[in-house]
Formats: C-alpha cells, sequence, structure tokens
C-alpha cells in the first residue's frame, strides 16, 4: 500500500473514533469549558484529563518500545514560542467561543446536519492557509523566526530526563497517572462508563497517530513527517484536496478530517440527532465567520489549536502546548464573557 494512502486511512480511522467520541459522549471544546465555568460541572473536564494522561502513558510506552522518537514528532520541530502561543491560543479562544465551536467540533455538527458549520469550516480552513502559505506567510514567519526560543531539549519529558538522569518513558508515565489521577479524583468520574470510555478512546486515537505515523517514517522512502491528530490546517488541507485531488496525494490529516466528519454523522444517525439546520439571523453568521478567522490565524501563531495542541502536542508534553491550552481556555472566557455581559472581563 502506499505511505500517503495509509497514512490517511490511519487519520480516517483515529477521525472516526473521535467522531463517534463527539456525538456520542459529547466531547467537546468549547463545551468542557462553558460547563466548567458556568455550570460548575467538570465531567467533560475529566474526560479531556482522562484522554490526556491515556495519550501520554501510550506515547510514552511506544518511546520505551522504540516506535517513537520524540524529536522527529511535528509539535516538538516547533521552537519554544511562549509569546506567539499565548497571543494565538488567546485568539484561538475567543475566535471559538465567536464561532460557537472549535474545528474539531465544528466537523463533529457537520455530522450532524448543521450547516452553519459548513462555513466556519471554510472560513477558518482558507484563513489558516492565508496566514500559513498564503500572502502573510513572509510577515508571520518572521515573527515567528524573532519571538522564538530554543530549550535545549525537546520536551518537558527529554528535558526532566536531562536534568535527573530518570528515562523519558518513565517520567512521561508519571505525568500521565497524575492526568488519570487527577480526573478520576473527588467525584466518582469512573461511574460514568460511558465518558470514561470515549476519553479512554480518544486517548488512544491520539497516541495511535503519532505510533502510526512514525512507523510510516521509519519504513517508508517519502519521508513523511510523524503526525497526530489537529484540525485547522489540516481542514484546509482537507479542501486543497477535494479541488486538486488528481495532482495531490492524501495525507494522515485528510483522511482525520473526513474521519471526524465521517464519525459524527454515523453516531448522529445512530442516536436519531442528524437534523439540518441554517443561519436564521446575519448576525450570527457575521459573528461565527469572524470567530473562524480568529481561530484560523490563532492557531497558526499558536501552532495548533485546542486538539492540536491541547491533545496531540499534550501527548509528547510539548513545551508549548500547556501554554497554549490554557490561554485558550482563557482567550473562551473573555469571548463568552463579552457575549453573555458585554464586557470581556466581567
Amino acid at each position: 500500500m502506499p505511505e500517503a494512502l495509509f497514512a490517511t486511512l490511519m487519520g480516517l480511522l483515529g477521525g472516526l473514533v473521535l467522531g463517534l467520541a463527539a456525538r456520542l459522549s459529547q466531547f467537546c471544546s468549547l463545551g468542557t469549558i462553558e460547563d466548567a465555568i458556568y455550570g460548575q460541572n467538570f465531567t467533560r473536564a475529566r474526560m479531556w484529563g482522562v484522554a490526556i494522561g491515556t495519550s501520554i502513558i501510550f506515547v510514552h510506552i511506544a518511546i520505551f518500545l522504540d516506535w517513537v522518537i520524540l524529536d522527529e514528532s511535528q509539535y516538538l520541530q516547533f521552537p519554544f514560542n511562549p509569546l506567539l502561543t499565548l497571543i494565538g491560543g488567546l485568539l484561538f479562544g475567543v475566535g471559538m467561543a465567536f464561532a460557537g465551536t472549535c474545528g474539531f467540533g465544528a466537523l463533529a455538527r457537520l455530522g450532524g446536519g448543521d450547516l452553519r458549520s459548513f462555513v466556519i469550516l471554510l472560513v477558518m480552513g482558507i484563513t489558516a492557509y492565508a496566514i500559513a502559505s498564503g500572502p502573510f506567510s513572509g510577515a508571520v514567519s518572521w515573527i515567528m523566526r524573532e519571538t522564538a526560543y530554543q530549550v535545549q531539549t525537546e520536551s518537558i519529558s527529554s528535558y526532566i530526563s536531562f536534568l535527573s538522569g530518570l528515562p523519558v518513558p518513565a517520567i512521561g508515565g508519571c505525568f500521565g497517572l497524575a492526568f488519570l489521577t487527577i480526573s478520576f479524583w473527588s467525584k466518582p468520574f469512573w461511574k460514568n462508563k460511558n465518558q470514561v470510555f470515549w476519553a479512554i478512546a480518544v486517548g488512544i486515537a491520539i497516541s495511535g497517530g503519532w505510533i502510526s505515523t512514525h512507523l510510516i517514517a521509519r519504513e517508508g522512502f517519502l519521508g513523511l513527517a510523524p503526525v497526530s491528530h489537529s484540525f485547522t490546517a489540516p481542514i484546509g488541507s482537507a479542501i486543497l484536496f477535494l479541488m486538486t485531488a488528481s495532482g495531490t496525494n492524501p495525507s494522515f490529516g485528510v483522511g482525520s478530517v473526513f474521519g471526524v466528519w465521517a464519525g459524527a454523522l454515523a453516531g448522529s444517525s445512530t442516536r436519531g440527532h442528524f437534523r439540518l439546520e441554517a443561519c436564521e439571523d446575519p448576525r450570527e453568521l457575521q459573528r461565527q465567520i469572524f470567530g473562524a478567522m480568529l481561530m484560523g490565524i490563532g492557531a497558526i501563531l499558536a501552532y495548533g489549536c485546542s486538539v492540536g495542541q491541547g491533545l496531540s502536542a499534550m501527548a509528547l508534553l510539548s513545551f508549548n502546548a500547556p501554554i497554549a491550552l490554557i490561554s485558550i481556555v482563557c482567550g473562551a472566557k473573555l469571548g463568552l464573557s463579552y457575549l453573555i455581559t458585554g464586557r470581556a472581563f466581567a
């Protein structure tokens, strides 16, 4: 099987799992933040903790088995850039609040029949490409270079290993167990079998992306970069592939995008939740388009979206990932406050 096709199938398989999780367990970035801030309900936040902990453990088991080489992973190729990651995360979070969803959530909603998400995906994907490789790419690349700070090692676990002499897999395993322990602490979250199952499934899908693409890169000859699931630039890649498939190869990201949509479609159809929806208020559409543009810009500046940084990069314990994740949450809080009260700092 051609390497690009095999990578696409791996992305499709993991995307199916993520799409099913979104529709069958309400695994959602913005919904998690809204529940925690305004409803004091941390069930979905615990799901994220379980997904992160599971992915960290599986990735570091793969490192122990020599299936994954950290410094070859996509998110660890980016330099440490706390300032730009913070700004990009805030922009993405505000955009997520204005749009009412993130790229991953928009794909899941589109699978449920929400046609408004189709507009969000188009605007977000095109904006991301315009910033990353379009007319604004030169200025953005210069800003990234000037603000980057190169650390000695490529991940948090390897940095601690450098300082302590402990093996990287053991350090990663401790981080993963810490996330799992915190997620299951205080309330009997483990009794929510559906949420626990899909949270673990998401973690396996994220780590499976890293493991499969690393093995493909190692055994193949095309020099494919090891990646995992993310939903900003890959959305633009999927749009481009639909227009130029006869002259371009599919990729893991393209497979992941279509997989989430297909999984969400299957999940919503199974539950009888599929329903066509459209935007009736021009002001709502304007707000969603503006939010999608902010997400496209923010994700490029922060080197990833809520899933790309919040799950895939966290699985590698990237230095940028915690900064991006926290800033996305803060940006979403600012955006939600503005929409609800008319003031960002309510």
